[in-house]
């Protein structure tokens, strides 16, 4: 069993080294580790020590990093293209197109993972070439590349899956990223242009299921959603990392509370974690699992979502309508739950409460922008959200992949859309 995490002998933990001394608006929106001992506990312990080569390195701009490439169909990686093919990332549109003012950056391939941090610009992670840009939340301008991880494994479904803050980012300027590596999938964390260190490790890689999500809960817990690694048998198997929510501490040993002392799992039963959205204001946790029907799950300690073949499983607190199929990233806001979704190439909203009670689905965007991938609520309302179209499965233009922003004054004050 491949540990967890990486609290390393005779180095103490960034965030200690790190530490210096010292509303949204309301929107009317849109009218390895493998089986383990099973039936045991799991076999989590830390890990003793901590290879720096077999780390992600960052790569900063000017390192010659090539064009990223399109995906095949499948997730896969396309066969190489001809140099100049593929457009590097900007913002100009194409020659006599109109300009879309919602549109803040361009030429992206499979921008996945997006923060949006206290400046008001965003960064946006690349899922396959670990990449990650700075976005400004005005149309025109620069795209400007602030760090690559390297070491970061593409292919299938993985890559550098998403990106978070930590909750205490003003004093640590900490980011977070769960990506797939040679090895596994993991969470790692970094300040801008440093090399990242681990937070856990050993998630079950696959050829597929290793899509995944990672938020901070309101109690200050990293929540990281991992997939089944392709082995449906490990979301079921209490003792595996894979197809689960785990709940850990900053530095990523198991956070208090947890149902089992002693163990980062804290839910589960899930093929893929494809959305994973927190209130900060209620507690409110949700889950967004792409499949036939997509479900919306309210997370609880203990539970078990039923994939594969659960009964008992807990049960979905809404389904997604069939025409907004491929749910994705989702953001939870004012009391409202937003969803981007690829197959039906929409931003979809509803109402919940904090009980998970979820009104009737209304949909925008309707195939403006193609497949769409993340949403995000800014601090000051605005919704940032990423197209998916260089995934293999859309029609990608010579704009694509695309970051999308949409003000609350767009709408009028109350609503981005």
């Amino acid at each position: 069993m491949r540990p967890l995490t990486t609290r390393t002998a005779g180095i103490r933990p960034r965030r200690a080294l790190l530490r210096p001394v010292g509303a949204l608006v309301a929107l009317a929106l849109l009218a390895g580790c493998s089986n383990g001992n099973a039936g045991g506990q799991p076999t989590w312990v830390p890990q003793p020590n901590f290879q720096a080569n077999a780390e992600p390195e960052p790569q900063l701009p000017g390192n010659g990093l090539p064009a990223p490439q399109p995906s095949a169909p499948g997730g896969g990686n396309s066969a190489p293209q001809a140099p100049g093919t593929t457009p590097s990332p900007g913002t100009s549109p194409t020659k006599g197109a109109a300009v879309d003012p919602a549109v803040v950056a361009t030429k992206l391939n499979q921008p996945t993972g997006l923060v949006v941090l206290p400046d008001g610009t965003a960064l946006v992670g690349e899922r396959t070439t670990g990449r990650i840009l700075q976005v400004q939340p005005v149309a025109g301008k620069p795209v400007r590349l602030v760090q690559t991880l390297a070491g970061v494994d593409g292919t299938g479904d993985g890559g550098l899956l998403d990106l978070a803050l930590s909750p205490t980012y003003s004093q640590d300027g900490l980011i977070y990223a769960y990506l797939t590596t040679a090895q596994d999938n993991r969470v790692v964390h970094f300040p801008l242009g440093s090399t990242p260190s681990p937070v856990i490790v050993g998630i079950p890689k696959g050829t597929t299921g290793n899509a995944g999500r990672i938020a901070f809960d309101a109690t200050g817990a990293l929540l990281t959603g991992t997939g089944d690694a392709g082995n449906p048998s490990l979301a079921a198997d209490r003792t595996s990392l894979a197809g689960k929510i785990l709940r850990t501490d900053d530095i990523g040993q198991p956070a208090a509370g947890n149902p089992t002392a002693g163990s980062p799992i804290y839910a589960g039963g899930f093929q893929s974690v494809d959305g994973l959205c927190v209130d900060p204001q209620s507690g409110t946790r949700l889950e967004i699992s792409a499949g036939r029907p997509d479900e919306i799950n309210l997370i609880k300690s203990g539970a078990s979502y039923g994939y594969p073949r659960d009964p008992a499983g807990t049960a979905a607190v809404a389904s997604l309508p069939s025409t907004s199929s491929g749910g994705g990233g989702c953001a939870l806001v004012n009391g409202r739950i937003v969803i981007a979704t690829s197959t039906g190439t929409a931003l979809v909203s509803a109402s919940i409460d904090q009980n998970g009670a979820v009104g009737a689905f209304t949909a925008g965007l309707k195939g403006k922008y193609g497949r769409l991938r993340t949403v995000v609520a800014g601090s000051d309302g605005a919704l940032w959200i990423t197209t998916g179209n260089r995934d293999g499965h859309g029609r990608p233009l010579a704009v694509d992949d695309r970051v999308i922003r949409i003000s609350a004054e767009s709408g009028g004050g109350s609503s981005p859309l």
